[in-house]
């Protein structure tokens, strides 16, 4: 398996800009500010995650409606259940990330209020989808762009955290979900990786913007 230089990779994240981010994403990113604060924790970060699940199913949803009404053309309707897969396993590797913070939130002993932490993450991953799943069937390329900035936002904050808190690499990565999500030297490194994971998406979504699978 190739060894990934963890360090480098936020390094790189660091030293790039971030993107233009469109007006739907500035509005998310201030208003999550505004409700959880401006300063970076594991407890924002899983407000994240929780939301950054939802685009992927909601364009397997769309997907899926489109082979319903595409099994007479084969060809085209593999290229659908080509980019599926594609979506799931994003998906998957977004909710390794929400399971793997929650469980460290678990061991931390980390209280939040219910509302904020539990219930509101909820409406907006739900409006989210909605949202995601409108601009998929007005034109996918718009679904896709805004996961793009999600995800480069998404980045930028895990690789931001990691510099801001250095006692970060000094705890050690302990998870049951280790076998399933890689192992790490440190809790540095595991929010590295997930870091990278969000760049590798956000990279996978300006690629499809650039070169449509159904056009």
């Amino acid at each position: 398996m190739e060894t990934i230089d963890l360090a480098a990779e936020q390094r790189s994240t660091l030293d790039s800009p971030r993107l233009r981010y469109g007006l739907l994403a500035r509005f998310l990113f201030t208003g999550m500010d505004l409700v959880y604060g401006k300063r970076r924790t594991l407890s924002k970060f899983i407000v994240l995650e929780l939301i950054a699940r939802v685009p992927y199913q909601a364009w397997e949803q769309v997907s899926y409606v489109a082979m319903t009404h595409m099994y007479g053309q084969p060809d085209f309707a593999r290229r659908i259940f080509e980019f599926v897969k594609e979506s799931r396993s994003q998906q998957d590797n977004e909710q390794w990330h929400l399971l793997i913070l929650e469980e460290i939130a678990h061991k931390k002993n980390l209280a939040e209020n219910f509302f904020l932490y539990r219930l509101l993450p909820q409406v907006i991953a739900f409006m989210y989808y909605h949202i995601s799943w409108m601009l998929y069937v007005a034109d996918p390329r718009y679904s896709y762009g805004l996961n793009a900035d999600f995800e480069d936002h998404a980045e930028h904050e895990y690789m931001e955290f990691v510099r801001e808190n250095p006692e970060l690499e000094r705890e050690p990565f302990e998870s049951s979900f280790a076998a399933d999500y890689g192992r790490f030297a440190s809790l540095a490194d595991l929010f590295r990786r997930i870091g990278l994971d969000e760049r590798l998406h956000k990279q996978e979504s300006l690629h499809r913007i650039a070169h449509p699978r159904f056009s």
